[in-house]
């Protein structure tokens, strides 16, 4: 994998979400027209919109390594930097993820 991305980057991710969204946009203009057993309609509309979640998560994949955030801390240094950019409050709590929660309260 870090050979792949020293010599290129993940250009093979970008070809993928376009086979994909490619893939997905053919599906969708064929349509259903009669033929076939209409009780698998629902199955086809499945993997139409699979098709295009998959080639959006791929391309949000491939944005986030061109952009070259390639570690957990990256990404946490990008949050911080947007959460002071829009100015917001500072996170509470430390790294744990649920810093702000209120607990809950038990029922007798």
């Amino acid at each position: 994998m870090a050979e792949a991305e020293a010599e290129g980057g993940p250009w093979w991710l970008a070809v993928a979400s376009s086979a994909q969204l490619t893939a997905g946009i053919a599906w969708y203009r064929r349509g259903y027209n009669g033929s076939g057993n209409p009780a698998l309609m629902p199955v086809k509309a499945f993997f139409v919109a699979s098709l295009f979640v998959g080639a959006g998560a791929t391309a949000a994949l491939v944005a986030v390594r061109a952009a070259g955030m390639r570690r957990v801390e990256d990404m946490k240094e990008a949050g911080e930097s947007l959460r002071r950019w829009l100015g917001a409050p500072e996170k509470r709590g430390g790294s744990s993820g649920g810093g702000g929660r209120a607990p809950t309260a038990t029922v007798a």
